[in-house]
Formats: C-alpha cells, structure tokens, sequence
C-alpha cells in the first residue's frame, strides 16, 4: 500500500506527449474562412506532458510515460521533461511513427480550438515492469484518453493492484459511439475523476449549464464507482462531490490571455495537493489559483505556474454547499 506523503510526493503520470503549432488569431475561422494569424508559436504540450509539468511544478517528483517519434519534435519533448526535473526513462521512442501535434488557435477571447493528430501516442504500449516499479513508491497514478484506451486501463489496474490512488481526467472525450463502448471495470478503479462541463455531460447523459447542474452530474458519476468527482467549469470554478455531498468553488474573475492548459494546471495542483492528504476542498482552491494564474500567460506549458506563484496568489472565495 502506498503511504501517504506530506512533503514532496511522488506521482505517475501515463499520457500523452504533442508538440503545439499555436495560431494567435482575432477570431476563429468559420467554415471556408480564411483569416491572418498574429502569431505563431511551436510549444511543449499534450495533456500527459502537461499535468506532469504541473505536477512537478507545484512541487512533485515525476516520472513520465509516454511515447514520441524519433524526430526534431521528440527531442524538444524530452528537453522541457529535463527542464522540469521530470524522470522521462519510461518515455518510448518510436521509430516508425511522428511525435504527436496539436494545431491550436487562439482567439481574441481566449478561447482555444484544438486538432490533435496523435502520431506516436496512439501507438503507445504500457511497460508493465517499469510501471509497476514507479506505482510502488508513487503517492498518485494521472491519466488521460490520449493514448490508447486500453493501455489507460491496464494502467488503472495496476495502480489499484499497487494500492496507489488514480486521479482520471477523461479527455478528449471520445464520440459517442466510443464513449458508449467505454468499459464499465474502468470507473471503479478511479479515486479521482477530474472532467469540464462538456466531459461530465457526455458520460452522466445530463446537460450542464450550472453548479447545479454540474453536482448532478458529478453524483451520477460518482455512482460509476469514483470515489470523488470534481467538475470544472471554466471561469465559473469547479463543483466537487465525495461522500460528504456537493460544494461549488467559485472562480476568480480575470482578464484571459489563453485557456490552453487550464484543466491541465488544476489537475496538476489538484493531484499533489491530494497526494499530501489535503482535504478535496483545499485540493480544489489550489487548483482554481494554478488555473486562474495559467490564464493569464500564452502557451500551453509556458504558462504553467509554479508552486511558489501559487502561494503568492489571492484566495479564491469560499465554497458553497449544494
């Protein structure tokens, strides 16, 4: 069983690695528009390479699996893994397949589209071995559906044969179709299910325009077997709900520059405060000011805060129970 771990935890992240082709436009194209960007700029990102440089950056010791092409691409990847600290030996290389990419634009209201072609990462195979070796001194196991589906839950399985927690953030969500043929063995194994207003609709089958809407959500989730679900709602803050019943955490309002990697900055923050047994409350408002401080820089991993920014941030407002 993993033990708990007050200080500096360690955390498992199984995920995706992209490099990011970021289009800063004033408005989106609509379809057969052709518009001028203002600027472009080619970054660090996917969503496994992203909560692990949250994770690392709000104080984490990470190991990184993923799997990239052996290209140009590939290489800038492991330099911003290094340049966090984050043990990448479990990050494949391979040679007959592109390091993922995302195409991104961002608009005037920084809100982002995204395209992701997902190269190397949907080759992705899971290294039992290594990963077992990681999980049995991790105090947390983070993933995403950018990889193959079945490595996610192989890895989940792992994790709960390891005794360590598993923090899920579903996304991108899959087509309907897909999301249908989702395995029903996967939700029990989930701790911590982490999803946007768009991810908890798909999966609870309920629209979700409001907090209110959102705790329903996150109860019927939590009824797939999770044992806490946190919903995050953009410049609204998020809903969490565990056992104790449903609270809203409010936002802090902020001029946004770029959204990119908000979800991802709040599981970072989320997963280390989880990982050194804070209540999932206090986890939660310090991953609204992660995220509220992510929005206010461009670029996805650029713009990710460390801890020390953090602590120097304004408190969100408090919780309201639903």
């Amino acid at each position: 069983m993993t033990t708990p771990c007050t200080s500096r935890p360690r955390i498992a992240v199984v995920g995706s690695l992209n490099i990011d082709l970021v289009l800063q436009v004033r408005h989106a194209p609509g379809p057969g528009e052709t518009v001028l960007a203002d600027a472009l700029h080619l970054l660090p990102g996917g969503k496994g390479g992203n909560q692990a440089v949250a994770c690392a950056r709000q104080g984490a010791q990470v190991q990184m699996f993923g799997r990239i092409g052996d290209d140009a691409h590939g290489r800038i990847l492991r330099a911003r893994l290094d340049a966090d600290g984050i043990d990448h030996s479990g990050v494949q290389t391979d040679p007959n397949a592109d390091t993922g990419m995302a195409a991104i634009t961002v608009d005037a209201a920084a809100q982002n589209r995204i395209v992701v072609v997902p190269g190397a990462n949907g080759r992705f195979m899971l290294d039992t071995d290594a990963l077992r070796a990681s999980l049995r001194q991790a105090h947390c196991l983070v993933m995403q559906f950018e990889i193959p589906l079945p490595q996610v839950l192989a890895a989940a399985g792992q994790a709960q044969a390891a005794g360590c927690p598993v923090l899920l953030n579903p996304s991108p969500m899959a087509p309907l179709p897909a999301l249908q043929a989702l395995p029903g063995a996967l939700w029990p194994l989930v701790d911590t299910l982490v999803v946007n207003e768009v991810e908890a609709a798909a999966l609870a089958g309920s629209a979700v325009a409001t907090p209110a809407d959102a705790a329903v959500a996150a109860q019927t989730l939590c009824a797939l077997g999770p044992d806490r679900v946190v919903v995050t709602l953009g410049a609204a803050g998020a809903v969490a709900a565990d056992a104790a019943g449903c609270r809203h955490h409010p936002g802090q309002m902020v001029a946004a520059v770029d959204t990119t990697a908000a979800g991802d900055t709040f599981l970072g923050a989320l997963a280390v405060a989880l990982a050194q047994q804070q209540a999932l409350d206090a986890a939660v408002r310090q991953g609204i000011r992660a995220a509220t401080l992510c929005v206010l820089q461009a670029g996805a991993q650029p713009s990710i805060p460390t801890r020390t920014a953090v602590a120097q941030s304004p408190q969100p407002p408090d919780w309201i129970r639903l």
